[in-house]
């Protein structure tokens, strides 16, 4: 009972576009802190749990960044020619 081809190659390609998102995304965010955007990095260590708090902003960068490439990939779909 196995995912059938067509399937697999599906999943592989939202897989490889959310991996991209991903990357995209911790770039961002790695950016973000290493420049102390906004005070960012010394809001997050100056917080009681900086580990939880930027747990949540990488994933949410993780969900935003992911699903934005994936859906680029999908409506890109049948630009091939």
């Amino acid at each position: 009972m196995g995912l059938h081809r067509h399937e697999r190659i599906v999943l592989g390609f939202l897989l490889r576009h959310l991996l991209i998102g991903v990357a995209g995304a911790l770039a961002f965010g790695l950016a973000l802190l290493g420049l102390n955007l906004f005070d960012l990095r010394t809001l997050i260590t100056g917080s009681e749990q900086p580990l939880l708090v930027a747990g949540l902003l990488f994933f949410g960068l993780f969900v935003t960044f992911g699903s934005v490439a994936m859906g680029i990939g999908v409506m890109t779909i049948g630009d091939e020619d």
